[in-house]
Formats: C-alpha cells, structure tokens, sequence
C-alpha cells in the first residue's frame, strides 16, 4: 500500500523519543519490505517487541505435493472437504494446491485462530462466506463475504468470526499489491484501473487494545522458511504483539469487497488480465464478475480455446453460473485447474447456448501462476476424476480419473 495513514499516539519526528505520561520510552519498531527500500510503518510498542521467552517448533499441517502428473485438467470439490468444529482459520487450513511462489488452502471455521504470523509472504484470504473481525498490531479489520483480506508478510495477527467462515486463502512466498499498470509513479490507482483507494478499507485503531491489560508470556505462531521448505515455530513473547500505542506509515492490511471492482467490457470477448485484481511473485489474481458481456452483433461471449503455454489457471467458483463450464459438473465451492500445455476453453454445449447473452451471472475467483502448481492432500480429496474427460462427452469408469464409455449427458 502506498496510502499513508496514522493512527493512535506517534512522535512528531521519527527515530526520537517518544515516551508515556510517566516517562517510559515506547519501543519503536519498523516493518518494512524490501530490505529498507520499499513500503515500510512505524509502530510504537509498550513492552520489547522482540523479547521472546520460549521458541518450540509448530508442526504445521500437511504441506505435502503431489504433480499433475500425468498432465490433465482437474475439478476439486472444495465443498466436499470435511472440517471439524475446532478447525480455525491458522491451523485447519488444508492445503489444495501449491508450488514454490504460492500456496491456495481452504478452510471453513467458526472459533477464533491462535496468533498467527506469517514471515514467507503476504496472504490475500477470499472470504467465500461469513464475517468476523481480523485483530492485527495495527488494529482491527472487519471483513464480510466477498472481501478479499490482504494481510502483509509478518503482521501479527488473529481471526475472530461472528460467523460461520468459508475462507480461500492464497499464500504467497512475496508481496501481493495491485498491478503496476493500475498504479502512477508515485502509487496511486489511476484512472483505468477498475478499483480505487475509496474501496480499499484499512484497519480499525481501538487504543483500548494498547492501554488496557494484556497479556504476558503470548505464543505466537509463526511460519517461516526453513531448509529450502516451509517450517512453523511457537514463539512465546514476553508482552503482548497488540501493546501498539500508535503507528503510520504506509504497509498495513485491508479489505477490498469483490462487489466494488467494476468489470472491464468490450464489443468482443475480452481476455483475463482485464479483469486483474492483484499481483505477486510469477502469479495473478483476476475475479470474473456479474456483468454485460460483448455486444458485436456475432460476438461468442464465453471464452475461445486457449493454450496458456506460460501458466497454469485456477478459477475458484464463488457465485452465479458460470457459462463456460455448463455441463462440466462445476457448481458452487468448485475449482478448475487447467495447467500450461493444455488447450483449454468452454464445453462445447455451452458455445452456442451463450449467443445473444447479454448479461452473465457470474462469480469466480482465478489465480494464474508462471510455474505449475501440484496437487495438495485437500485437492487430491476433492478431486472430481470425470472432469478431464468432459469435453469429449465421456464420463468416468471407475476412481482413477481414466476414460470410460462415451456419453451423450
């Protein structure tokens, strides 16, 4: 984010002394990207924000990848992955689909999440369903179904839904901000991009949060890199990370609602990087929207066949009926992984069915990634094996995904 803002109690001048009524020294602390040359916040904490009383390790849940191989496309059900009442939005996360620049896990939760801090990359959390509040050392954010919630890379902090939480969540080993192409020089979205700074909602400062009693001997759990892989550690903090008086700066989390992008049309069908929300590290993220759709008088509104010879697409379906995928046995909570070095496109029934369409009903979520993606254990649990074969009009003959008897349905 390249927004100032400030809240709470902060010095006039950075990097001076800035003390309480009774004349303790707070204890600043910089948060900044890029090795001091990028997006940074100054946060003013009562206790040491790096004294640590314990460290024990955090044995995370499973990370394990499986290749999509042999090479297919693929259907996951997320809505058919099964999650126990004390799943929270940390710790029941199961893995669906990865590589070494982005992560996609899902969870469904309704109790509050440990502490949490994650020092890989920044996470964009979808929320499919729900709300509930994100406590964070900058404050509070409250988030509602179809936000996005952008938490940079080492912020503390913890879920708390109000209700029942479907949450899709894209962890990535890089920061995650808007497309260059959408920002000036100086960071401010201009006037093609198809959101601006009035969507995007900071945190909430509550200085009750820093001044009331908090607590002592805090476990935090942190994930982090460690042996070339992905490690988790307890760490147990001498004071409270949310001790914050005040801070500003220009790195925080936000919420953006997916109701507040306005869908990019034109007279032909218009390729996916109009419909771009984000970017990280060799991947994107793009929703595809309630909107009027092409209007030349021989227009084919759903997409044409396509090689994504760089990348691998993954659609999450959010809402609506999603045209392209009619017949497919898509529906709602679905996923589609169509991987690089597939020709993929509509099913072919729904070609024709889409002519004359004015308008589609549509949600989805998609992340397209530069390197390929594996498969996690909640993607191989979830998998639909007759999806490869239905544009072919054939369903499946058994559980391990090959061809069987062809089929008019």
């Amino acid at each position: 984010m390249a927004h100032y803002r400030l809240a709470g109690d902060v010095p006039p001048k950075r990097h001076t002394q800035h003390r309480d009524a009774d004349g303790n020294l707070f204890h600043e602390e910089l948060m900044g990207e890029e090795g001091f040359s990028s997006d940074s916040s100054l946060l003013y904490h009562r206790g040491v924000p790096s004294a640590i009383v314990d460290s024990q390790v955090w044995e995370l849940p499973d990370q394990a990848r499986t290749p999509n191989h042999p090479l297919k496309p693929r259907h996951l059900r997320l809505h058919d992955l099964g999650f126990d009442a004390q799943a929270d939005a940390v710790t029941g996360r199961r893995l669906v689909l990865g590589n070494n620049d982005v992560r996609i896990s899902y969870v469904v939760t309704a109790i509050a999440s440990p502490l949490h801090r994650n020092a890989i990359g920044d996470e964009c959390v979808y929320v499919e369903s729900g709300a509930g509040l994100l406590e964070t050392v900058f404050g509070t954010l409250s988030y509602r179904a179809g936000d996005y919630v952008v938490i940079p890379r080492a912020t503390t902090h913890r879920w708390l839904p109000t209700e029942r939480s479907q949450l899709y969540c894209i962890e990535a080993n890089s920061h995650i901000a808007p497309p260059k192409r959408y920002l000036s020089k100086y960071g401010q979205l201009l006037e093609h991009a198809p959101y601006c700074e009035r969507d995007l909602h900071g945190p909430v400062w509550d200085p009750e949060m820093a001044t009331g009693e908090l607590a002592t001997d805090v476990e935090v759990l942190v994930k982090h890199r460690v042996g070339g892989g992905i490690g988790g550690t307890r760490m147990t903090y001498a004071t409270h990370p949310f001790d914050v008086v005040g801070w500003d700066g220009c790195l925080y989390p936000y919420t953006f609602n997916i109701d507040d992008y306005m869908p990019i049309t034109g007279k032909i069908h218009q390729p996916p990087p109009v419909h771009q929300v984000f970017e990280g590290h060799n991947f994107v993220v793009c929703n595809f929207l309630p909107r009027k759709v092409d209007y030349h008088p021989l227009s084919v509104p759903v997409p044409y066949y396509h090689s994504n010879v760089d990348s691998d697409e993954v659609m999450f379906y959010v809402g609506g009926d999603y045209e392209a995928r009619k017949g497919s046995g898509i529906g709602l909570g679905s996923i589609s992984l169509h991987p690089g070095g597939y020709a993929h496109g509509p099913q072919p029934s729904a070609i024709e069915a889409s002519l004359g369409a004015e308008f589609f009903e549509e949600s989805a979520v998609m992340v397209d990634t530069f390197a390929p993606l594996d498969l996690g254990e909640a993607g191989l649990a979830g998998e639909d094996p007759a999806y490869a074969w239905t544009w072919a009009g054939r369903s499946t003959g058994g559980d391990d995904g090959g061809p069987a008897v062809f089929s008019n349905s």
